[in-house]
């Protein structure tokens, strides 16, 4: 789980400040991985080769919505849902963390790496 402490205006003109949370659960990943002909992995990795900018947006937008979500208070849930989506895509804090990831190509690598489940080393339960 990534948590992003997002500065942002709102749009009556107010800085605010506050954290969002991210994260893709391992079957997420698959279900992402398989639902690519040749693999969601390959699919992005051609998409970067080429300089597919458009391609690159789209799937940047895709992993940053389907990351999204809210923790329970007791941190059992990480609940994901399209109303919440819709309210973070029309925020002003989602068009922050998306021009941030989109105009730089390290914190996009580092925003990947914190939504994906942490994967053990051999040896390790």
């Amino acid at each position: 789980m990534l948590k992003k402490t997002i500065t942002y205006e709102d749009f009556d003109g107010n800085q605010r400040t506050e954290d969002f949370y991210f994260n893709l659960t391992k079957a997420e990943i698959i279900e992402m991985e398989v639902s690519v002909d040749g693999g969601l992995s390959e699919t992005l990795k051609k998409i970067v080769e080429d300089g597919d900018k458009k391609r690159i947006i789209e799937a940047l937008k895709d992993i940053i919505i389907k990351a999204y979500g809210v923790k329970s208070q007791d941190g059992t849930k990480f609940i994901k849902n399209d109303k919440l989506r819709e309210e973070f895509i029309n925020s002003a804090a989602y068009s922050e963390i998306f021009m941030e990831l989109a105009t730089n190509e390290s914190a996009a690598i580092a925003f990947v790496n914190g939504i994906i489940p942490k994967v053990p080393k051999e040896g390790q339960k």
